[in-house]
């Protein structure tokens, strides 16, 4: 993270030196994971593999962490080191030359000469930004009706953008530590978050002033979460020890928890968890290298999508639920849930 301008007093520069330290230390823990070449076994075919249930599937090595309390400093510098290449290949949608005087600035209007950027039939072109206090974001989600934008980060608190103003408001609460995900719940202005804290936050975009609902349980930072696009009383979320577990709104208690097969036995930990659009009948979730395919009626594993040599970060599906997308660093992979095939590799081409 970029530092903002330093006053002249010493105390705000001893919390400058303060914050830059451990940001410091997750670039360096960054730049030796880039130099790490990946090992153990990968499907290197790239094509999916029908799994059901097997009494010889490897046991969890996971043991919930007894103690208590937030995570230590130096595991959460690992866990957190996991997110920061996702913050450099997206970059973060906050400018990084706010003074940090104010919460929030001013939205700037896209410039008319800003080039646009063309690919394939696609043309992007910036439409607005926002100057904000120097932290990242990892997450952002537009409501149904497409009129607020929610995003949230390092800043630990979630970001509301009305889109017909431009204008922006925060929920005065905050987690504890870095906001990893945030989802709008279908067709409703109440919006869910996940955190390196361990919890899941309910909120109201259209009342931030206070978290609805507070979710815990997770022994390890909880990575991502989703509603689900029929039963919109239904959301999961996901920790870093492979664990899904399954809420209900109304009720507000845990109806199920899953456990996600490692394949791998190496870095593990969810990266995001994503239900198939419009129906729901699956949900897609990424660990470490492979992502897999859920029945969500029966729980069972229905697909198994291997050939990343490096971690699955983010995945997204296709509008129709028949395909879906798999990001790794510089690979995108398209799936078929219909032939459980890959049928196309994007490469970034090391840029």
């Amino acid at each position: 993270m970029k530092m903002g301008q330093m006053s002249h007093s010493s105390s705000q520069q001893q919390e400058q030196l303060q914050q830059q330290q451990p940001s410091q230390q997750l670039q360096q823990n960054n730049r030796k994971r880039k130099q790490h070449s990946s090992s153990g076994a990968s499907n290197s075919t790239g094509t999916g593999n029908t799994v059901g249930p097997s009494p010889n599937s490897p046991p969890s090595t996971h043991a919930p962490d007894a103690t208590a309390g937030l995570t230590s400093s130096s595991n959460l510098l690992e866990d957190m080191d996991r997110f920061d290449p996702l913050d450099e290949n997206m970059g973060s949608l906050l400018s990084q030359e706010s003074d940090g005087r104010d919460i929030y600035g001013a939205i700037k209007q896209c410039p008319t000469e800003h080039q646009k950027e063309s690919a394939k039939g696609f043309t992007f072109a910036e439409f607005g930004c926002i100057q904000t206090r120097n932290n990242e974001v990892t997450s952002c989600h537009f409501s149904s009706d497409g009129k607020v934008l929610a995003s949230a980060g390092h800043y630990k608190k979630v970001v509301f953008w009305n889109m017909d103003t431009l204008q922006t408001e925060s929920a005065p609460e905050e987690h504890k530590l870095v906001i990893t995900d945030v989802r709008f719940r279908p067709n409703s202005s109440q919006l869910a978050t996940a955190s390196f804290d361990k919890t899941a936050r309910l909120w109201d975009a259209a009342n931030p002033s206070y978290c609805v609902k507070a979710y815990s349980g997770h022994t390890s930072p909880v990575m991502s979460l989703d509603f689900h696009p029929k039963k919109t009383d239904l959301f999961c979320f996901c920790d870093n020890h492979n664990e899904i577990r399954y809420m209900n709104l109304n009720t507000f208690s845990c109806t199920r928890i899953s456990k996600v097969r490692d394949y791998t036995f190496q870095e593990g930990g969810m990266a995001q968890v994503r239900f198939q659009p419009r129906i729901g009948h699956f949900l897609a979730a990424a660990s470490d290298k492979v992502v897999s395919i859920f029945d969500v009626e029966t729980d069972r594993q229905t697909l198994t999508f291997q050939g990343h040599l490096e971690i699955v970060n983010y995945i997204c599906w296709d509008a129709n639920g028949d395909y879906l997308a798999s990001v790794s660093h510089n690979l995108v992979k398209i799936w078929s849930v219909v032939t459980g095939e890959c049928i196309q590799e994007l490469g970034a081409g090391g840029n």
